[in-house]
């Protein structure tokens, strides 16, 4: 029997409840197809920030290093200012992994409404290709008045970089800068993901998001870039681009049919939370933090800590960046089943999730799925 070695970080707020169900699915699936999941419980969070002072310490990194995949319930507390949590646990994980592709499905769902009509016969089915390491979110920048300097670093799977940047303004006015950056390997990566992922999935074209009309220099490489691979490497298909802010207008008239859509760091953020919001909601919206070593799943929602111990939290997207974390480590079969297994759960008419107007609480949504995945 195959077994998988995956590290469970439930986090702050509801984190720990949909994970839990989450691992009640998984476990499920591998009594149904044959593999044994071996979970290894993280106490990385809120709790243990406050405690230790540090969010995620380098001996955890190299633990989490042994690990077969990773499974993130949510970070974020009130106790702690935003910032800490996020930079130290979240982005850390990524950039110390680097899982350069942010892997975000939008996909309707039975009994779920929507805030645009569908036409007959017609399925929201889109997936977001996000690059996950560079951009604007790489945290280089500064700012002071007149007169200031700062120091530019980062660390990546592909470099190291440092460097020093200087401004001298003609006013002493209080300023602040962020600085973008992006490297020919990290978008040809991210690239071959997108229209490898566009032929599995029979597409005909990736549509590449940008906006090189107002930001030449950043947005002008990543088009160029990306223009290249896919000529070459994909030439069966189509290269279509989108500027950043149509696509947004577009995808709000007509959501369905835009198949793989690849967009830089920051606009990737932007245009995935629009499509699961067109989906239905951050209830149903899983995600995947995807790289060549150790790759992390988990729902997009945050850790909502209002509902903690309520019930209320839905656990559906949990369970479905479960079946994503599936299909990556190869149990095509158990993926496509867990999926399928929340597809019928929600069109069965049982006890829906208190956020899809119901009144199961989130245990008994999970319940409800392992005995319908297991029949």
């Amino acid at each position: 029997m195959k077994e998988y070695q995956i590290a469970s970080l439930p986090g702050d707020g509801i984190g720990p409840e949909v994970i839990d169900a989450t691992v009640a699915v998984i476990e499920a699936a591998g009594k149904r197809f044959g593999f044994s999941p071996k979970f290894h419980r993280q106490p990385y969070g809120a709790e243990y920030y406050l405690k230790n002072k540090v969010g995620l310490p380098e001996s955890g990194m190299r633990e989490l290093a042994d690990y077969d995949v990773m499974l993130l319930g949510a970070i974020g507390d009130p106790r702690v200012p935003p910032g800490p949590l996020e930079q130290e646990i979240l982005l850390a994980l990524r950039f110390h992994f680097d899982q350069y592709v942010n892997l975000r499905p939008a996909l309707n769902f039975p009994n779920v409404p929507l805030p645009v009509t569908l036409p007959d016969g017609v399925d929201l089915d889109v997936v977001i290709v996000r690059e996950n390491t560079e951009d604007l979110y790489m945290g280089m920048g500064g700012g002071g008045t007149g007169l200031f300097s700062t120091t530019l670093g980062a660390e990546r799977g592909l470099y190291q970089l440092y460097g020093n940047l200087r401004v001298e303004m003609t006013q002493p006015l209080d300023a602040a800068f962020s600085v973008g950056f992006m490297t020919r390997p990290a978008i040809e990566r991210v690239t071959r993901y997108a229209g490898n992922l566009a032929r599995q999935r029979g597409e005909k074209r990736v549509v590449v998001v940008s906006k090189a009309n107002a930001v030449p220099h950043l947005y002008g490489f990543w088009d160029k870039v990306t223009a290249e691979v896919m000529a070459k490497e994909f030439p069966d298909l189509e290269y279509s681009r989108q500027n950043v802010d149509a696509i947004c207008y577009l995808m709000a008239m007509k959501p369905a049919g835009w198949g793989v859509v690849l967009c830089p760091n920051l606009f990737g953020d932007i245009v995935s939370d629009l499509m699961s919001g067109l989906a239905g909601g951050l209830g149903l919206a899983a995600a995947g933090n995807i790289g060549d070593g150790l790759s992390m799943f988990e729902p997009v929602h945050g850790s909502a800590p209002t509902i903690a111990g309520t019930g209320k939290a839905n656990p559906l997207a949990a369970i479905l960046s479960g079946a994503i974390l599936l299909r990556h480590v190869g149990e095509k079969d158990a993926a496509a089943a867990v999926e399928k297994t929340v597809r019928d759960y929600l069109a069965s008419g049982r006890a829906m999730p208190i956020e899809q107007g119901g009144s199961a609480v989130t245990q008994e949504v999970a319940k409800n799925v392992v005995e319908m995945l297991l029949q």
